[in-house]
């Protein structure tokens, strides 16, 4: 009961301390461009720890940990490796053009190609996957309190969604970001701790690995056969590609200063990543041996602080999980009502002013919050719920997304059969049951619709040029 009391207390300090940051941030949030995409003129450090902290949230820290108590291989390789992959290829390949289009959205630039229906398709399949992408982290949220306080799952979820939405709405991209620093120092540090204590008192890792069943530590099972080798190709096409069309991680490169900063702070990012993101798939192993029967393997890491930590430490440790739930959350909140605003709202009201389009943009995130919930009251396991978010985005959108960059002779005719075309055989492998993953074969179908349709319309629908937010045609070179 004292714990529980003390997590509790700090937590309401912490909450507040956000709520004082956003408010913060909003001196700077007056205009549109402002409050989305921080005016274009987040630095390189800053853009660097948004992104870090943004995508190493709770599907990381208790996802990841979650995964290697059970020692589920799959859901390991996606968290943190297929996430890594996502930043590092988004910095690599997409972040300079990205940043030189001076858009606030990817399915803008995206309607920019290929039209108004492909901006509007690619802003649902967007939109879908924020909100269930939010869920399975509120599901998080609820699960951590119950645990610890004993409080009822739905004030968690419902109480954590209330305070990022009222630092989100004042503060913006500004306030996200700016949230997002702190938050990273204090999951950062927690982790840090956290497994220099469990390891202390295990004897040290080798004691650990010596413990864990045989191949636990390999990658892939003895012998991997055929649907093994899918399988794996699956989760790193999944949160490796699709998950990079996310908003969410193209709004920060949309917003960094320049474009060799958009470049370089994915690229930190993924490093940061990969580093920091095996901490938790460490602490799961260790809670395997340490601590083997544990009624809730999604509180594996809340378990393992209680009973490691002291009470003090285990409440700032508690701090560190709410911090890297928070990134993630504000980040999602903030990004899905900017698509609704930019890339919905035109279909409601013509050619809206830009304190319109604010407005919409600030009282749409408590929208998708509240949507977001009943995800969260149907969610078994966060790392599933990721890869379920990401599944309409690799299924129906990658290729075009691709090709709208890297492919000259893309068109309208072809980008729209690809999405239609992937969208279908998805749903369709999904509801009739395959033994291919139903998004992997949408993504197959996809391409193969793209690259046939467009082949064959280059004289009926010849190519457009990707344009600025001026109109202008933006360079292809140096990307």
């Amino acid at each position: 009961m004292a714990i529980g009391t003390m997590i509790l207390a700090g937590v309401a300090v912490y909450l507040a301390v956000m709520i004082g940051i956003g408010y913060y941030a909003s001196r700077g949030s007056h205009s549109l461009v402002d409050f989305v995409v921080a005016g274009r003129n987040m630095p390189l450090w800053l853009c660097s720890v948004t992104i870090f902290a943004t995508w190493f949230g709770s599907g990381t820290m208790m996802g990841a940990a979650t995964a290697a108590y059970e020692n589920d291989k799959l859901l390991m390789l996606s968290e943190p490796f297929g996430s890594a992959v996502a930043l590092l290829i988004t910095g690599l390949f997409f972040a300079r053009i990205l940043r030189r289009t001076r858009r606030i959205t990817w399915p803008e630039i995206i309607e920019s190609r290929f039209g108004k229906l492909a901006g509007l398709l690619s802003a649902a399949a967007d939109l879908l996957s924020g909100i269930i992408w939010l869920g399975g982290i509120l599901f998080t949220f609820g699960v951590l309190l119950e645990s610890l306080t004993g409080a009822p799952m739905s004030a968690g979820i419902l109480g954590g969604l209330l305070v990022v939405i009222i630092y989100t709405m004042i503060g913006g991209m500004w306030a996200v970001a700016l949230t997002d620093f702190v938050q990273m120092l204090i999951f950062v540090v927690g982790l840090v701790v956290l497994l220099f204590v469990v390891l202390n008192e295990a004897g040290g890792w080798g004691a650990i690995a010596a413990q864990l069943p045989d191949g636990t530590l390999n990658a892939l099972p003895p012998d991997p056969g055929v649907d093994d080798w899918i399988d794996t190709l699956h989760v790193f096409m999944a949160m490796g590609l699709g998950a990079m069309a996310a908003n969410t991680v193209i709004q920060r490169a949309l917003s960094a200063r320049s474009e060799n900063a958009a470049r370089n702070a994915y690229n930190v990012a993924a490093g940061a990543y990969t580093v920091f993101g095996i901490i938790p798939l460490m602490l799961g192993f260790a809670a395997s041996v340490l601590l083997p029967d544990l009624d809730d393997p999604n509180a594996v890491l809340t378990d393992l602080a209680i009973e490691f930590l002291h009470p003090v430490m285990a409440a700032l440790f508690i701090g560190a999980i709410l911090s890297a739930i928070m990134s993630t959350s504000d980040s999602i909140l903030l990004s899905a009502s900017t698509v609704v605003s930019i890339n919905f709202l035109p279909l409601i009201s013509r050619e809206p002013s830009q304190q319109l389009r604010l407005r919409v943009a600030r009282y749409c995130i408590p929208i998708v919050g509240l949507v977001s919930t009943h995800i969260a009251f149907n969610a078994n396991r966060v790392v599933e719920v990721l890869l379920d978010s990401v599944a309409v985005l690799l299924a129906a959108v990658i290729a075009p997304f691709i090709a709208c960059f890297w492919w000259n002779q893309a068109n309208r005719s072809g980008a729209l059969a690809g999405m239609v075309a992937g969208f279908l055989a998805w749903r369709v492998a999904a509801t009739v049951g395959t033994d291919l993953p139903p998004d992997l074969i949408g993504f197959c179908v996809s391409v193969g619709a793209l690259v046939i349709v467009t082949l064959a319309t280059q004289k009926l629908d010849p190519p457009r040029p990707l344009t600025d937010c001026d109109g202008n045609i933006v360079e292809l070179k140096n990307r």
